[in-house]
């Protein structure tokens, strides 16, 4: 059985939009519904295919802004991974059937298995047809940069902070488990090659641990500071994003030992360990 599939690149934010289905079959998902379902449902109907799925690989709102869109053309199952659903608007959340790793849904004669890739959000799923190893990946893969290790409450334990990157990791190795012949993104081109892209990825993020461990002072430092340090030019979302990723940085050290963290008068301060 081929696999139908369509890339629509829809909204400001150049986001990768998918219709799924098995060709010749009406049955279509349409994973991450964003920016604009209405342009996703007329190329659905002029190949001859019908929305009846969504597929929400996180929960970030550009992936989900047309979630209630979709919804309003009736008779479209959504499906999410359990541990964002409650991220969503809590008059989508009812819509959602929850997902956990190795759930499959159908879509028609299409079966395609979730995949748990948590990093970029604790929830982040991505979408499997093992017969041919195809990955629709959100954005746990993007072929010109790594995904940002977003800031988040732990799903299980909410008083501590997710581990993105220590997550994101493990995620990345399970998708290189799988052989993956093509990988879907959700912003980018398709990637053909995971094996290379998963080495250039593992040497950019031991560069980046690198340089937010050298930008600690013998002092110590805060993440607000690092962040400042390693990306001085970044304001607005941009420094939101910025501390993100130095608290994803920071937190991966720590856990491998690499650094020291203190807490005390409500404050996080970072401190390399000393050589001696």
């Amino acid at each position: 059985m081929a696999l139908y599939v369509r890339q629509l690149k829809l909204g400001p934010m150049e986001n990768f939009v998918y219709l799924v289905g098995a060709e010749g079959a009406r049955e279509t998902a349409i994973v991450d519904p964003a920016w604009d379902v209405e342009a996703a449902q007329a190329a659905a109907g002029a190949d001859g295919r019908s929305l009846t799925h969504a597929l929400v690989s996180h929960h970030h709102f550009d992936h989900v802004n047309g979630l209630p869109q979709a919804l309003a053309l009736g008779g479209i199952r959504v499906f999410a991974h359990r541990a964002d659903v409650p991220k969503l608007a809590p008059e989508l959340q009812r819509e959602v059937t929850p997902l956990a790793a190795g759930d499959a849904v159908e879509v028609g004669p299409l079966r395609v298995v979730a995949m748990h890739t948590p990093g970029h959000t604790p929830g982040s799923c991505s979408f499997v047809r093992e017969a041919d190893r195809t990955v629709i990946a959100g954005d746990c893969v993007l072929k010109r940069v790594t995904p940002n290790p977003v800031i988040s409450v732990d799903p299980i334990d909410p008083s501590r902070r997710f581990r993105s990157l220590a997550e994101y990791m493990v995620s990345l190795a399970r998708v290189r488990s799988f052989a993956p012949t093509l990988v879907l993104g959700g912003h980018g081109e398709p990637i053909h090659d995971f094996e290379e892209l998963f080495n250039r990825y593992l040497k950019l993020i031991r560069e980046r641990q690198a340089t937010v461990i050298a930008s600690i002072p013998k002092s110590g430092a805060t993440a607000w500071e690092v962040s400042r340090a390693i990306f001085p030019g970044a304001d607005d979302v941009h420094r939101f994003l910025a501390v993100s990723e130095a608290v994803a940085h920071l937190d991966y050290a720590q856990s491998e030992g690499k650094i020291a963290l203190e807490i005390g008068e409500g404050r996080e301060v970072y401190r390399r360990i000393s050589a001696d």
